[in-house]
């Protein structure tokens, strides 16, 4: 008698278990996608609210210098809009040099819609809201696209897709944050992470007497123990990079490829567990463009077996497009001093030494 409502209570705890073990196996997947759409959505909401800000930041720079059209916010939609069409690669011949002229039309044709959507707006500013909207565009572009499989995952219901959504979802969001921190300091013309090349390249030719050169590029010849180095970045201290690969090959076919040496600095991303600001000293062009500037400068290089140094400074995605930390700014003197000891150790007096500073000149003095 006394052991009935025991033996009755472990009846039903196992009914109960039972059905529990059942219900796991037939909806356990549909409770992981659900909490898995869940987590989707945050992520969709987040997103969204940093592509409003960034298009309201736009439209308050847009109204700051001199645009008071009433469908300016239509305007800014359509410019994060804005693509490019890669050309065709089945036919390999001369895709850099086509791929080079869709870049350089994109460069103008942004630069020629910022300018009439900023009318009071000089120089530098243009730049920098050019970067501004480039920013933008690619936030936008993380958004429509997570935005994209997750409608196309619930109307599928392919949990494969959702599944692979929601794992991609830690590194898009973290792209995400970075451009959004970058449209601040893009605002502010700010000196970013990206500048390092700049910024070493401009401490070298702080005392020299500097020329502005096409393609908004900036030279100067500083004599260092017997050798000529000639320094090369773009033009600052707007948001620009130049375009080092068509100065570099000027300049030896000028010197009709007497150079003893192509030094390059540029920022490197660096790898999770790796110190911010580290330099790391290789060979090859150090140079982070889609192929034409790169291309230009190992071509040369290899047409005059020209060595090809490189100096790399480490930083993560968001370091690279937001304001320069201390520890890399820091890096630029170390840097310098890196390049000195190349140029004592690996060329003769009376060579040229080609020195380029690649990067973002942001808020760089020239």
């Amino acid at each position: 008698m006394n052991g009935a409502p025991s033996d009755q209570w472990s009846s039903i705890y196992y009914i109960v278990s039972t059905l529990l073990f059942f219900f796991l196996i037939l909806f356990n997947q549909r409770i992981q996608v659900y909490f898995w759409l869940q987590e989707i959505s945050r992520a969709l909401r987040r997103l969204e609210k940093m592509v409003n800000d960034s298009k309201m930041l736009l439209l308050r720079t847009f109204r700051e210098n001199g645009n008071n059209r009433h469908d300016l916010i239509q305007k800014i939609n359509e410019l994060l809009e804005f693509y490019v069409i890669s050309p065709v690669e089945r036919d390999p011949f001369g895709v850099i040099r086509r791929l080079e002229h869709l870049l350089n039309l994109q460069k103008d044709k942004l630069r020629e819609i910022v300018t009439s959507l900023a009318p009071r707006a000089d120089d530098i500013m243009i730049r920098n809201i050019s970067n501004m909207v480039e920013a933008s565009v690619a936030l936008n572009t993380l958004y429509r696209f997570t935005r994209h499989y997750s409608i196309l995952g619930r109307k599928t219901k392919s949990i494969y897709m959702i599944m692979q959504l929601e794992m991609l979802l830690p590194q898009i969001m973290k792209s995400a944050e970075a451009y959004f921190s970058a449209l601040k300091a893009f605002a502010h013309g700010k000196p970013i992470g990206d500048g390092i090349g700049a910024l070493v390249a401009s401490k070298l030719l702080l005392q020299a007497e500097k020329k502005r050169i096409e393609d908004d590029t900036v030279i100067a010849e500083v004599p260092f123990e017997g050798r000529r180095l000639i320094v090369i970045k773009a033009l600052g201290p707007g948001g620009e990079v130049g375009r080092p690969g068509k100065i570099i090959e000027r300049i030896v076919e000028e010197e009709r490829g007497k150079v003893g040496r192509i030094i390059m600095i540029d920022a490197a991303l660096r790898l999770e567990g790796e110190k911010s600001g580290e330099i790391v000293e290789g060979i090859g062009a150090a140079i982070g463009d889609p192929g034409p500037e790169k291309l230009r400068i190992e071509e040369v290089a290899t047409r005059y077996k020209i060595p090809l140094d490189s100096i790399i400074v480490k930083e993560s995605l968001e370091e690279a497009i937001t304001t320069m930390k201390k520890e890399i700014a820091e890096a630029a003197d170390l840097v310098i001093e890196r390049i000195k000891e190349i140029v004592r150790n690996r060329t003769n007096i009376g060579d040229v030494v080609l020195i380029a500073g690649i990067g973002n000149s942001m808020g760089i003095a020239q």
